[in-house]
């Protein structure tokens, strides 16, 4: 096979400068969280909550989605990864500063309500999903308390890293905990563990396995409402409809813009791909929606995303292949696309978490809000996905391959999620039968002890080379 040999193109001036400025905003706001705090409290802080020190580390996170991309794109992923970095340093300023009003969520219950009664969220495994990214060495050691501590070495890495934090006593103890019974054994299991170490109320809300029907939004719509009062009478919070009506129409806002920015990338080439369309969805419309800060964020990438397309410029000097991946992104190489872009010419388009079909929210009134709020969560990625027939895990998936004209589908196989590894054979069926050729990736979404990122891109590299006869183009 032919190899064409392409050097990468080098940051221009304008970049250097743009990423200065960035990185010198992102140690602002993690200086700021230390002003704010007070310099005796952030020792302790630091003391007691050792994670924090992969906070200080955040601009390693901003030279891994910048390396080796330019002009437009290059400022959408600094601009999408310092907004992270501040709405991260916010959420542990509010945290360590005032757990008595804060309440510890599961990631696939949304914060819309507890933004509505005025309480602070903290999703339970958001660590476990942030610290890997920038460094995955921290969280592999609380991967390691948790199995010591008798967790199966098979449960997924994900709520073994939450149960290793709260083994340790490394997370505050909140007002209270809301919990579901989604998506998996492993996510909801955690939380007995969780409720028992930190020894606070928990709230666990109760999922209709057959989740489309209208008998379903009715009873969880009562699940929520069964919430609200649960949460009025352990915690300070109160609901105040007024600000949840904002909430939801913000969360509104956000969704329309995401819409928009979907439509953008449609053409080719994309005027944005990877990190600028599913860091945005990830925190914005999962940690935290319905905020101000989160519409802020995707005007802003999809103006950028105009931007680009107006010039008639690709995010990539050269857009070969448009990939979609199912299953979380790789936390432990995430910059695997970074690298995919320049070796290959791969452009991610569209991801499990970040597609959706959520309804905008009816704001009329709180009837109408809470059965809104019920169908978003209830149709929450991995929620919908592994629950029910199997034919909900691949109808989101071939629609969107076809919607956003793709060429392969990525599978991100992490070995702790037995709902998809037990579909891995009818997915490749399926695939075959339509003609889309399918990477399946072996990793771990918070290990990377199991297969590290060498390895990942050896699996890439093979993948691309035997089955899409794909020309290198950075050697």
């Amino acid at each position: 096979m032919k190899t064409v040999v392409r050097k990468v193109k080098n940051p221009s001036v304008r970049d250097v400068l743009l990423s200065a400025r960035y990185k010198g905003a992102n140690l602002a706001r993690i200086g700021e969280l230390g002003l704010k705090r007070g310099p005796l409290q952030t020792l302790r802080d630091f003391r007691r909550f050792p994670w924090l020190k992969s906070l200080a580390r955040a601009n390693d996170l901003h030279e891994m989605m910048t390396r080796g991309r330019t002009g437009v794109y290059r400022e959408a992923n600094a601009y999408v990864i310092s907004k992270i970095i501040s709405s991260i340093t916010e959420m542990i300023r509010s945290f360590l500063g005032a757990p008595e009003n804060t309440v510890i969520h599961e990631d696939l219950v949304p914060p819309e309500i507890l933004y509505g009664m005025g309480l602070n969220p903290w999703m339970a495994e958001f660590l476990g999903i942030i610290v890997p990214m920038i460094d995955s060495a921290t969280i592999e050691g609380y991967i390691d308390v948790a199995e010591n501590h008798g967790i199966p070495p098979d449960v997924c890495s994900l709520p073994k890293s939450t149960i290793g934090l709260v083994l340790e006593g490394h997370l505050p103890r909140p007002a209270a905990v809301v919990s579901s019974n989604m998506p998996c054994d492993g996510g909801m299991s955690q939380y007995t563990i969780i409720e028992r170490q930190l020894g606070a109320p928990t709230f666990r809300l109760d999922t209709p396995h057959r989740f489309t029907s209208d008998r379903a939004v009715d009873y969880f719509a009562g699940e929520l409402r069964r919430l609200i009062a649960w949460l009025e009478a352990h915690t300070p919070g109160r609901m105040d409809w007024d600000r949840m009506r904002e909430v939801c129409r913000e969360r509104n806002r956000a969704t329309e813009l995401e819409f928009e920015l979907w439509d953008l990338i449609r053409e080719r080439p994309a005027p944005l791909a990877a990190e600028p369309i599913y860091l945005p969805h990830l925190m914005y419309m999962i940690a935290q929606p319905g905020t101000v800060e989160g519409t802020r964020v995707f005007r802003r990438v999809v103006e950028l995303a105009r931007k680009n397309r107006e010039r008639g410029t690709g995010a990539l000097p050269e857009e070969r292949h448009r990939v979609a991946l199912w299953n979380p992104p790789t936390m432990i190489f995430v910059d695997l696309f970074a690298w995919a872009e320049q070796a290959y010419g791969v452009s991610l388009i569209m991801d499990m978490l970040t597609y959706h079909r959520h309804p905008f929210i009816d704001t009329t009134s709180p009837d109408t809000m809470l059965r809104d709020l019920a169908k978003v969560i209830m149709q929450g990625p991995m929620a919908r996905h592994t629950r029910g027939p199997a034919e909900n895990f691949f109808s989101d998936l071939f629609h969107f391959y076809e919607q956003f004209d793709l060429d392969m589908i990525w599978m991100a196989g992490h070995i702790g999620c037995k709902n998809t590894q037990a579909l891995n054979g009818m997915f490749r069926e399926k695939c075959r039968s339509r003609g889309i050729p399918l990477l399946v990736i072996d990793y771990d979404l918070s290990d990377a002890r199991v297969v590290p990122p060498a390895a990942i891109r050896r699996q890439v590299e093979h993948f691309m080379e035997t089955v899409m006869r794909a020309e290198r183009m950075d050697l």
